[in-house]
């Protein structure tokens, strides 16, 4: 029986920006070279791709703590270095630069000055095992993973949703192995995680009462060094997946169904990404191993995110 579906098209993904020599580290060893890297020696890692309302891409270097933004020409600047490993990167409809960093917690970026602050240290009192990334929701909420080193042989990772306003943090659920990247869909009613050591994405039902019920596996990836990492969504609700280790991403519709999948050029470090261009159809990806953002036309617009980027 013939699979019931047309085989995704493979769009080749093209460089947008590397960062620069002058602003890599080559030989400065890391704490998080140490950790992840076997102490291998790593100039960068770059990750949490998002866009403000004026077209510039704000990423981070995990190893070095060290907050970039690309100018919509590509021009790659520094804006802020500070002690930590910055992971996830997302901006508000308030403009406010919020970071997932493994080290600290939650943290607020004023760009005006490059200061950056804790908002969310802890989890009354207990200590989170290491924030990975986060999603603003439409009301504001700001949900995320707290990974840490969890896997099939500790599945206890969390996502929490958090209000800035008000301080309320919750629990969503606390036996994920490994969750990573996540996205809310456009009802903000479901939602999806990667799962990174499992190779999956989860889908998690949100009730009326905003707890996660009847929790499941949406998407099942095999084979490469890691799996699912960042995630991004689609006008029309579908789901979009850096499979990275597999130098891939993935583009789904609404059921599940991939449409599309990305290769990168460089190497196999697709770790994040986020939606661009005049039309919102421009997918900029973080290659992670190479330092390198790359990009690629899709047939699908993304949905726009919090800060108000990809409104027309």
């Amino acid at each position: 029986m013939a699979f019931p579906h047309p085989d995704p098209t493979l769009i080749e993904a093209e460089v947008f920006t590397t960062l620069p020599e002058a602003l890599r580290r080559p030989g400065t060893p890391s704490d998080w070279a140490t950790k992840n890297r076997r102490g291998a020696a790593v100039d960068s890692f770059i990750e949490g791709p998002s866009f403000d309302l004026d077209g510039h891409l704000w990423f981070v270097d995990i190893p070095f703590g060290r907050i970039l933004r690309a100018s919509p020409q590509g021009d790659v600047e520094q804006i802020a270095e500070y002690d930590g490993q910055p992971n996830g990167l997302k901006i508000d409809t308030k403009g406010r630069i919020f970071i997932a960093d493994f080290k600290n917690g939650i943290l607020q970026l004023d760009p005006a000055t490059g200061s950056i602050s804790t908002v969310l240290g802890d989890a009354d009192s207990e200590g989170f095992k290491g924030c990975n990334d986060l999603h603003i929701g439409p009301d504001g909420a700001i949900y995320f993973t707290d990974q840490g080193q969890t896997g099939l042989h500790d599945p206890s990772g969390r996502v929490y949703r958090w209000t800035p306003d008000d301080g309320r943090l919750e629990c969503l659920i606390d036996r994920v192995p490994s969750p990573n990247g996540l996205v809310l869909d456009t009802s903000g009613h479901t939602l999806y995680v990667a799962v990174t050591r499992a190779n999956a994405v989860w889908r998690l039902p949100l009730s009326p009462s905003q707890r996660v019920v009847k929790a499941g596996l949406f998407l099942q990836f095999s084979g490469g060094r890691a799996g699912p990492d960042g995630l991004a969504l689609t006008q029309d609700n579908g789901v979009v997946v850096c499979q990275t280790g597999m130098g891939l991403v993935w583009v789904h519709d609404a059921l599940g169904v991939p449409i599309a999948v990305v290769k990168s050029p460089r190497g196999l470090g697709t770790t994040n990404c986020a939606f661009g261009g005049l039309e919102n159809r421009t997918l900029y990806i973080t290659e992670s191993d190479s330092g390198t953002i790359l990009r690629a036309e899709l047939p699908v617009a993304g949905h726009p995110m919090a800060s108000g980027w990809g409104q027309h």
